[in-house]
């Protein structure tokens, strides 16, 4: 019987695009963690979004916060305010998906682990693709018919993106992933689907996600 240990494969070379990468995703997180609240106000402007401000977690900030913010929500229609701040969540998605690649490359899992970033990777890639079709088909003051459409087609991306961002997460803790707090965070998307909408607007359930990759590759 052959009892050899497959040697650990070596360490991946950090390059210039990593690098880069590294960088615009982690100025990314924290202009996302702006946009998501900016998002959300322009939202309840909207006749949809409304209602967001029945909860009172969310109205004790968003109202004052409202007024004080007035000239970046009434620029347009208030729908058009709202799908073009949406808008710019494609490039945050794009840089978050592109993050996880570039640490998944100076990773090299192995078994259930490896399994799992497959997963993962499919999910921020399909999200990619929802974000694009949700907010850069909207033109208009009147939202067309492609919204619900794609909006239904993204709900599988949405929560295989938190469910598999949390399995991910606990199994980097598990095998004492560095740096940690990316995984602690990786780990906290399920609960975050949960509590956040309960003080924003759902766009900003993927914060968790993009703070994890920003920190993850952050010296690379």
């Amino acid at each position: 019987m052959d009892t050899t240990i497959a040697p650990k494969p070596a360490a991946q070379a950090t390059t210039d695009r990593d690098r880069l990468v590294a960088r615009l995703s982690w100025i990314s997180a924290w202009c996302a963690l702006l946009l998501g609240q900016l998002h959300a106000l322009a939202r309840h402007r909207t006749e949809d979004g409304a209602s967001d401000l029945e909860l009172a977690t969310t109205r004790f900030w968003a109202e004052p916060a409202g007024d004080l913010l007035s000239p970046l929500l009434t620029w347009a229609d208030p729908d058009v305010v709202y799908f073009t701040y949406g808008k710019l969540w494609l490039p945050v998605f794009v840089l978050f998906t592109a993050a996880a690649f570039v640490a998944y490359r100076h990773r090299q899992p192995r078994g259930f682990e490896k399994g799992v970033w497959r997963v993962v990777q499919v999910a921020y890639v399909g999200a990619c693709v929802a974000v694009l079709g949700e907010y850069w088909t909207q033109w208009t003051t009147e939202p067309n018919a492609l919204l619900d459409i794609v909006f239904l087609a993204s709900i599988p991306f949405i929560l295989l993106t938190m469910l598999g961002s949390t399995v991910l997460g606990v199994t980097l803790l598990v095998k004492g992933y560095r740096p940690r707090v990316a995984a602690v965070l990786l780990a906290c998307a399920v609960p975050g689907f949960v509590v956040i909408p309960l003080f924003t607007s759902l766009g900003s359930i993927v914060l968790p996600v993009v703070f994890a990759w920003a920190v993850a590759i952050r010296r690379r």
